[in-house]
């Protein structure tokens, strides 16, 4: 099992800035995909970002392509996600999620989800 923990959620103005991050520890080596999802009030879990765990990959929801950037660090076991020129529809509880492997944008193939974390852009 794979526990992830997230950090850097708050309340920015629009336009600003903000990083979250994820550190997972446990079962790591069965890590192969890792994902932020974001979730806004009476709306369903949708995916934002995912990075492969080993390589290279990146894949963003058109939403936030442009604007928001995910990124690893093997060494420290964590997934970042930089968000720039935020809107107050970015406004959502963010979660960090670790999966095998499947289809990035499918909440269904995470294993492991973290606690999430608030994100309040102010207009």
């Amino acid at each position: 099992q794979v526990q992830l923990v997230e950090s850097g959620g708050g309340l920015v103005q629009a336009g600003g800035s903000l990083r979250l991050g994820c550190v997972a520890s446990g079962s790591i080596f069965s890590i192969n995909v890792m994902a932020w999802f974001r979730q806004a009030p009476g709306k369903e879990r949708d995916f934002a970002a995912g990075i492969s765990w080993r390589g290279t990959t990146t894949y963003y929801a058109d939403s936030v392509k442009g604007r928001f950037t995910i990124s690893r660090d093997n060494a420290k076991n964590t997934v970042y996600l930089q968000m720039n020129s935020l809107e107050p529809e970015d406004t959502a509880v963010y979660y960090c999620a670790a999966a095998r492997d499947g289809r990035w944008t499918d909440p269904r193939i995470y294993d492991s989800w973290g606690q999430g974390t608030q994100v309040t852009v102010s207009s």
